[in-house]
């Protein structure tokens, strides 16, 4: 039997609770705008800052006593504060578009949802988008666990004068949508090649006799599945609820542990955040040896290197650059010694950007 009164006595806390909370957000949302006050305005004043955004953030999973999970509760204090960001400085971020993509999905996890996203159709577009000032950031994926590195993203900063100011990694869930109710349905399958390739296994198994038609993003796939009686396409929530798809097969990637990771890209430089990384574009000469080299200053000053990743320089044949990420910020003595070291030793040293480590 119920306890009504006991019942009536938890509500009336949270109602108590629930008042409090809302005090204490307007009370930061004036905060916030107080913090764009004392900072005035015009064209060299920063209002984002993720190096500050991180230490909030970790800060918050830090002192998190349950029972909400650490990442639910940053999640929940992300939103907090793009809502009062968003009152300092109403931000347009450019993402690889259409409406429904992961990097539409990485960028509200990052940014949170008070921001306005810009769907654009290439990555060299959102280059383009954040260079002009037309957007004053950008989302790009630059590697999935599964299926490696996005060339296109790395070989765009060859030239590129934007810097790397934040990391997204995003779980990728792949699900079946259609209109079509079961599997025996579909007669042909809309797919992205990193979509493809990372449910390859499933496909073969449970649509291995359908036709399929390789499309720019997951997000079109699911659009032209949407037209056409049959299709399915791979793609995740967000685009079955903005394409009206139904569900067929839930969560078809091959490896269960299927992430990727994005890169934010603006035209500011993040300052330390205590847990940083830092990307880097170097250039060696071709000749025995030379690459140890280079790697040996890291392993010299005790950094670790996270990845490498080699890519044609464009400037003649059989010349390489190679992208490199690194545990530290530049502003940190070890880190800048390296690079110095290498300045001497290299024909080319490019700091992509440092930035905080991935929280979320």
């Amino acid at each position: 039997m119920k306890d009504e009164s006991g019942l009536q006595t938890v509500r009336a806390r949270i109602d108590e609770i629930d008042e409090k909370i809302q005090a204490l957000i307007t009370e930061r949302a004036r905060c916030a705008q107080e913090v764009a006050r004392q900072k005035g305005s015009g064209a060299d004043v920063v209002y984002y800052r993720p190096e500050r955004e991180a230490q909030v953030l970790r800060t918050v999973m830090a002192r998190n006593e349950g029972p909400l999970d650490d990442e639910t509760m940053a999640r929940h204090f992300r939103e907090i504060m793009s809502s009062c960001l968003a009152l300092q400085y109403p931000m347009k971020i450019a993402f690889l578009g259409p409406e429904g993509t992961f990097t539409q999905a990485a960028a509200t996890k990052h940014f949170g949802s008070a921001v306005t996203t810009v769907p654009l159709t290439a990555i060299d577009e959102i280059f383009r988008e954040v260079e002009s000032g037309s957007a004053h950031y950008g989302v790009v994926p630059v590697e999935n666990s599964t299926e490696g590195v996005v060339n296109h993203t790395l070989d765009m900063f060859l030239n590129s004068p934007l810097k790397i100011c934040g990391e997204v990694e995003l779980r990728i869930h792949h699900n079946l949508l259609s209109k079509a109710n079961e599997l025996s349905e579909v007669t042909k399958l809309y797919v992205h090649y990193q979509a493809h390739a990372q449910c390859r296994e499933w496909l073969d198994g449970n649509l291995a006799g359908v036709a399929w038609e390789v499309v720019s993003s997951n997000a079109e796939a699911a659009r032209c599945a949407a037209e056409e009686t049959g299709a399915a396409a791979i793609a995740g929530e967000v685009a079955a609820e903005i394409y009206g798809l139904g569900i067929v097969a839930r969560n078809i990637e091959d490896e269960p542990d299927n992430t990727t990771r994005f890169l934010v890209i603006g035209n500011n430089a993040s300052q330390p955040s205590g847990k940083d990384k830092t990307s880097l574009l170097l250039s060696t000469a071709n000749s025995p040896g030379a690459l140890h080299k280079l790697l040996k200053v890291f392993a010299d000053n005790g950094i670790s290197m996270t990845r490498i990743e080699s890519r044609p320089s464009r400037r003649g044949m059989w010349d390489y650059v190679f992208f490199i990420d690194i545990e530290g910020h530049v502003q940190e003595p070890t880190v800048a010694k390296s690079l110095e070291t290498l300045r001497g030793d290299t024909y080319i040293v490019k700091v992509l950007g440092s930035y905080p480590n991935a929280v979320l």
